[in-house]
């Protein structure tokens, strides 16, 4: 028994966006954003249960429409022929499909039977999940952690209405035609932006924080989980009157007029938050047709415009990739004013404008020089004025460590902005791995391209075709063959082995010592980092920080899908101390430890960022104690590489001899950018045809 719609709490931005999607499928679907526990599954689930019903053809596997024949379809022109168009009344629920993570391209698409097509002759193609969405809704839970290549197909046929299969010798197209709900939680990872896009509009949720609505909450689920059946016939009426409500609106939505002024004010707003291309535009206006439709008017008014613009536009507005969506009020507000009908004005003039006032020559604020606190001229330091002790060393530092055994240790200092960020090399494990899909490391997988074949474990999804005649030929003899083909059983199949990329725990040691916290230095070393962070969000890797400094390390962020959250760690990150070396890698090898034991299939990439000094509160080898916990690094077969933030004219390469005991690739902070690698490739080329000559 589905909860019913109508008796979710809250959730008005959500059940709204739902509704107008059900009104008007064409705006593209929604994307549900928000912390666990929030009842987005639920209430999408709901959603099916108020949608009007379909019409059915019978015998279609594909839901054709009959009033709109799909002569594609691949069970025949049958949705084109009179007798078999539905009775009255013969109808079923629209339906929900739930299409999982781990998803195959061949459970989504459909495929051809290939077993059935080597070993009977018969070409039967087996519908997917798009089929059986036509019509309904199509909702994909955790939508950030499917593949990138499923989303891409999922978006095309929602936006185009038709699916297309052309794989395997066969070639089909069907309607699919459904309403796509994805939820997500923004802790997770993100989607790409251009993927983002592609969904019509987005939604933020979050538990209540009034107490009587929680509390309701937890009322109506505790009666519902007592009783379901009872609790769905307290609801029923709701349920019937929001059906017929959404039926009529979506029968008076073609008759919907979106005036010239209305569309001006669409497309003031879109400019306004300075969107790319035109989809937002163009969804924007259908949104607000379907409100419209739904509030029972037969003209767009601001209103809709409004309505639209908050649920179409906070993901589509320019931003920093970890900046959550979002949309300013005023922005929108003043748009929406200046795109507004002038009604004419007798006077000529703003009834504002009033002239300069008393706080100066633009009314905006006090005079120069006069500070609102009283004071004349600047208070306390420029922020641009130099800082004892923040210069870099220009002379060899002394001592095993690189700084003076009986130096105090560096005081700490205010976070420091990290520079901007820039595209960097691709760092990558080396090897082949067998983890989730990503971008970054090598890896089998179920895409990509083919570099071998194997027996099959199950049903052929993808036939190796040379390897499957290799292994029949040898038997055409013993199995009686005469003719010019090949007699094959179900033995000889062989499935094609993949190769694709995969993602990986990009873990973050980070010395946030006294050494490395000249402000220009340190803005650098943020900003690499920053750099490699973006890196790792569109390789969909999982992300790890632990930084070390004074007398421990700390994991400043566990390992996790939120890259957002590891900038914004990294960006208010202090520094000053001292520099234990050693404890930031032991807390890298307990963690990672930990983490074989949970995801055993995401190989760890170690990113140790430092110029390799190596100091302690104590007395001691602290860098002998750093290089035996690099060993134990190198030694659990952990891939890492060490950037080397080491600078002045006199380097001691402490960071190279680090890399070493790791086992490690060592780049200067410099080496990180794409651009430099791109220059050395180019500078090499140029060289080598010199020496030829």
């Amino acid at each position: 028994m589905t909860y019913p719609f109508g008796a979710v709490v809250g959730m008005d931005d959500m059940r709204l966006a739902l509704l107008l999607n059900a009104v008007s499928p064409a705006i593209g679907g929604v994307l549900v954003r928000g912390e666990k526990g929030t009842a987005k599954s639920t209430t999408v689930r709901a959603l099916a249960a108020v949608l009007p019903p379909v019409d059915v053809v019978p015998g279609c596997r594909f839901a054709c429409e009959p009033a709109a024949p799909d002569p594609g379809c691949p069970d025949g022109p049958h949705s084109a022929t009179p007798r078999d168009l539905p009775a009255p009344g013969q109808t079923r629920p629209a339906r929900l499909v739930e299409l999982p993570v781990g998803a195959s391209e061949d459970r989504v698409v459909g495929s051809l039977d290939l077993e059935r097509a080597l070993t009977e002759g018969v070409k039967a193609f087996e519908p997917g999940l798009l089929a059986a969405a036509n019509r309904g809704v199509l909702y994909v839970d955790e939508v950030n952690l499917l593949h990138d290549h499923l989303v891409d197909l999922l978006l095309d046929a929602a936006a185009l209405g038709t699916a297309y299969v052309e794989r395997e010798g066969v070639s089909v197209r069907h309607a699919a035609r459904f309403l796509l709900v994805g939820t997500m939680n923004p802790e997770e990872g993100e989607l790409r932006p251009q993927l983002l896009d592609r969904f019509g509009l987005t939604v933020e949720v979050a538990a209540p924080r009034d107490p009587a609505q929680r509390a309701e909450v937890v009322r109506r689920r505790f009666a519902y989980d007592a009783d379901p059946a009872r609790f769905a016939a307290s609801w029923a009426d709701e349920e019937v009157s929001l059906a017929a409500r959404i039926a009529d609106a979506r029968a008076r939505l073609p008759h919907v007029v979106l005036s010239d002024d209305s569309l001006r004010q669409v497309t003031a707003v879109c400019a306004a938050f300075d969107v790319d291309g035109l989809r937002a535009d163009i969804v924007t206006a259908r949104a607000a047709i379907a409100h419209a439709a739904w509030c029972g008017r037969e003209a767009v008014d601001e209103e809709d415009v409004r309505v639209a613009a908050r649920l179409a536009l906070p993901h589509r507005r320019r931003r920093n990739p970890f900046d959550a969506p979002g949309l300013d009020d005023e922005t929108l507000e003043q748009a929406l004013s200046d795109a507004r009908p002038d009604d004419g004005d007798p006077e000529g003039g703003d009834p504002d404008d009033s002239g300069p006032s008393d706080g100066g020559p633009s009314g905006g604020g006090p005079p120069p020089g006069d500070d609102p606190d009283g004071h004349d001229g600047p208070v306390g330091p420029s922020a641009d004025a130099p800082v004892s002790g923040q210069s870099d060393p220009t002379t060899a530092p002394r001592g095993e460590g690189g700084e003076r055994a009986d130096a105090a240790p560096a005081p700490e200092r205010a976070a420091v902005a990290p520079s901007d960020p820039f595209r960097t090399r691709r760092l990558e494990v080396p090897g082949i791995g067998a983890g989730a899909a990503g971008r970054r490391s090598r890896a089998r997988s179920e895409r990509g391209r083919v570099v071998g074949s194997k027996p099959p474990q199950g049903s052929v999804t993808r036939l190796h075709l040379i390897g499957t005649v290799l292994a029949a030929a040898p038997h055409q003899v013993a199995r009686g063959r005469r003719g010019p083909g090949l007699r094959i059983q179900r033995e000889d199949l062989r499935q094609s082995t993949l190769e694709g990329r995969e993602g990986n725990l990009v873990l973050f040691v980070v010395d946030a010592s006294g050494s490395m916290s000249s402000r220009a230095r340190m803005g650098a070393v943020k900003g690499a980092v920053l750099s490699l962070l973006l890196d790792a969000y569109q390789r969909r890797d999982k992300v790890g920080l632990i930084t070390f400094r004074g007398s421990n390390a700390e994991v400043a962020l566990p390992p996790t899908w939120s890259v957002e959250a590891a900038a914004a760690r990294l960006t208010d990150l202090p520094t000053g101390g001292r520099t234990p070396l050693a404890a930031g890698l032991l807390r890298a090898h307990e963690l990672l430890r930990v983490e074989r034991v949970r995801d055993p299939q995401r190989r760890p990439l170690l990113v140790v960022v430092t110029d390799g000094r190596a100091t302690g509160a104590r007395g001691g080898s602290h860098l002998a104690d750093a290089h035996a916990a690099a060993g134990l690094l190198a030694t659990a077969g952990t891939a890492g590489v060490v950037v080397d933030c080491e600078s002045g004219p006199v380097r001691l390469g402490l960071a190279r001899t680090l890399g070493a005991h790791l086992g490690a690739q060592t780049l200067h902070l410099e080496e990180l950018a794409a651009d430099s690698l791109a220059a050395t490739v180019r500078q090499a080329h140029q060289i080598a045809p010199r020496k030829a000559a």
